[in-house]
């Protein structure tokens, strides 16, 4: 096959799978092709992708990177049995027609290089004639067997050739690409995954110490904590079937009404050796494969949510934040940022035990947020969190202040801290100075203080170190990339780490512009991008959008509108009497017939309603519509809370079997999925996402082991 017809075939099988029309993926294919990114083609080829967003290019290109694979698996194959003068057109018509990995495995199984078995011995003895005398079942085996007694063989008896030849059909039945997806699906329909304890030691794992469910029931996040509980040596695990099922199956496909009944005999002993030492072993090595892909790609998925949700967080704009990252032995470090973020001071107080330094400690907080006109504090949620929250709010009450504050989640915090990131940032500062730096700008940015951090190290994921880590990291990076394009980035405030992000540009060129910027002082307008070093024409089309100026001369530096579109926009003002310095007032744009505008321009519907869009409001922060955070003035002990009380809180992390919510205790509650709403709930991502402001009612408190169970079902606050 051409390669023309191969990405025919290929396009044709994504359009499908994915619900598009074909024309468009075969669009994007080529688009992919030839380098651009999946953030400029959803915003900047709408016409050429049909529309298509930001999660759909992904999946297509997920999608594409699949069929590539396997069309090339379609090609190695056929030719490895074309090379061994095997390929008949049954053969090539089964190669052709598999629509997965594993089914074109299953057919070059029987041709498949083995290292020596108990058949190939057997073969080299002469056997495989007895063997297929057997499988015809017209003759009586063991009146033919003395035929095949040969010494120099070592075939000595009769018993002994029978053996072999069985051993023979044994591997033919295991390799028979016909019947082990009957056995795969039959073994998924009707099998049990079963785990035991190793020893009677007390683990995490208990409850799977004697555990038994339906292979189609189990859910992802069970597949992955059992294989962590086998690795660790805690567990035993295997897959347990109807035997006698499976051999009735076997049989099925293999006996003949006609055979002898010695025939029938033999054959039935090569079966049940088939099943037990082949066919056994190999489908359940397949099949907890196969459960832990799908429960790490959930993972993956969830992961990939929580991490959006978190990145999507609202800025917290014009608030000056004093941070403290708590510390028992070490003290509570504070760090005093401005609106931009910018470094004001740092200090260190003891206001918890062991020192107990409260009059002290005071002091110094009353000090600083008067000093530098502080008007919010963030508060981590590590080791000492809880008492340095209840220090600050008793501090507040006391001196009478009005200023507001939040727990913050530490999760990163330390790894950015001691990275030579923070360290680049930071030279003079110690790591955990470093780190309250950090929480300030969180609650500041998200976003842009997140990425500074390996995606995995956040704190929003399960079982993330159970996955495959670099297909984790490439999802995540790709998560990244979305929020960070889809929200756009000031040209001269963004980090390197920031910038590296947008589309198009590398780590090398983040720090050329950052360089650029620092030697020739802001940029004034987007031109000036072609100035940077190693930032070409290709790169330069890729990002150019995303990277906003906003004190720009030109109104259109501001807004998302693309360097490519410019004399467009500038003809669209013209034409519906805008003048530049009108841009930015959404009701001074009045309603034009976009057909009509679309055609006079030979420009597509899609591009010109974005333009006019950003006529109304230049780069427009999508998270601006979303929920801000939440900031308390009051604080509760997980004592103070009551069966049935009602309270609001903020969701910190989704999982497969429901939520964890920050209610202001130190000790966040879970919302177990069957709580999550009056209506079923497939998984929690459909109700709830991370950084989500939800009220909640206590069901349940076990102070001992600061457990809390909520419920979200008809809650009234």
């Amino acid at each position: 096959m051409d390669n023309k017809n191969r990405e025919e075939i290929i396009s044709r099988r994504i359009a499908e799978a994915l619900s598009l029309e074909q024309r468009y993926v075969s669009m994007v294919i080529t688009l992919l092709d030839e380098g651009n990114t999946i953030p400029f083609i959803a915003r900047y080829r709408k016409e050429v992708s049909g529309g298509m967003t930001d999660e759909q290019l992904r999946l297509l290109g997920e999608k594409l990177s699949f069929n590539r694979n396997l069309e090339s698996r379609r090609e190695d194959i056929h030719r490895f049995l074309e090379e061994q003068g095997v390929l008949t057109p049954e053969l090539e018509k089964s190669i052709q027609q598999a629509q997965s990995v594993t089914e074109l495995e299953d057919i070059y199984r029987p041709f498949k290089p083995k290292k020596r078995t108990r058949a190939t011995m057997a073969r080299e003895k002469g056997l495989e004639p007895l063997a297929m005398l057997i499988l015809e079942g017209k003759e009586d085996p063991e009146k033919a067997a003395p035929q095949f007694i040969n010494e120099e063989k070592e075939v000595l008896t009769a018993d002994a050739a029978l053996a072999g030849a069985r051993d023979i059909i044994a591997e033919q039945i295991s390799d028979e690409p016909k019947l082990r997806p009957v056995l795969r699906s039959f073994m998924l329909k009707e099998g049990f995954i079963v785990t035991s304890a190793r020893s009677k030691d007390t683990s995490i794992y208990e409850m799977y110490y004697n555990y038994r469910e339906p292979c189609r029931k189990v859910q992802p996040h069970r597949i992955l904590a059992i294989n962590r509980g086998e690795r660790e040596e805690f567990l035993n695990v295997k897959i347990e079937v109807p035997e006698a099922k499976a051999l009735s199956l076997i049989q099925k496909f293999y006996q003949k009404n006609n055979s002898t009944a010695n025939a029938k005999l033999q054959l039935d002993e090569a079966i049940r050796d088939s099943w037990k030492r082949l066919l056994l072993p190999s489908l359940e090595r397949e099949i907890r494969s196969e459960l832990s892909q799908k429960a790490e790609e959930q993972a993956i998925r969830v992961f990939q949510g929580n991490l959006r949700s978190l990145l999507m967080i609202p800025p917290v704009r014009g608030k000056r934040i004093m941070a403290l990252d708590p510390g028992l032995r070490t003290g509570c470090k504070i760090a005093c940022v401005d609106e931009r973020g910018k470094l004001l001071e740092t200090a260190v107080i003891y206001p918890i035990p062991p020192r107990n330094e409260k009059e002290k400690s005071t002091k110094i907080i009353l000090g600083l947020l008067e000093k530098h006109a502080l008007n919010a504090i963030a508060i981590g949620n590590g080791t000492g969190g809880r008492e340095t929250e209840m220090f600050v709010v008793n501090l507040m009450e006391e001196h009478n202040k009005e200023i507001a504050y939040t727990v913050v989640n530490e999760a990163g915090a330390s790894v950015y801290s001691a990275s030579k990131l923070g360290q680049a940032e930071f030279p003079d500062l110690d790591v955990s100075e470093r780190s309250a730096i950090s929480l300030a700008r969180r609650v500041q940015d998200a976003m842009a203080e997140l990425v500074k951090i390996d995606p995995r190290s956040i704190g929003v994921g399960q079982y993330q170190h159970d996955v495959n880590q670099k297909k984790l990291t490439a999802v995540l990076e790709g998560s990244v990339e979305s929020c960070v394009n889809q929200v756009g980035v000031d040209l001269n405030t963004a980090s390197p780490a920031l910038l590296e992000h947008v589309a198009g540009i590398n780590k090398t060129v983040a720090g050329n512009i950052v360089a650029y910027r620092e030697n020739n002082g802001p940029f004034n307008s987007r031109k000036e991008l072609t100035k940077v070093p190693k930032l070409g024409p290709a790169a330069f089309k890729q990002c150019a959008g995303f990277l906003r100026i906003p004190t720009a001369e030109n109104y259109l530096d501001r807004s998302a509108v693309h360097p490519e579109s410019y004399e467009t926009a500038e003809k669209v003002m013209a034409m519906i009497g805008i003048a530049p310095e009108e841009l930015g007032q959404e009701k001074g744009i009045p309603q034009v017939p976009i057909g009509e505008l679309a055609e006079t321009l030979q420009v597509g519907e899609p591009t010109l309603r974005d333009i006019l869009e950003e006529f109304k409001k230049p780069g427009r922060d999508p998270r601006d519509d979303l929920p801000q955070p939440v900031f308390k003035k009051g604080i509760l002990n997980i004592e103070d809370l009551k069966e049935n009380m009602e309270i609001q809180g903020v969701v910190r992390n989704v999982v497969d079997f429901g939520a964890f919510v920050d209610i202001g205790v130190h000790a966040d509650g879970l919302v177990h999925i069957s709580e999550l709403s009056n209506r079923f709930v497939k998984h929690p991502l459909d109700v709830v996402k991370v950084g989500d402001i939800v009220n909640v009612r206590v069901l349940s408190v076990d102070t001992q082991k600061k457990r809390i169970a909520l419920s979200m079902k008809t809650v009234s606050v």
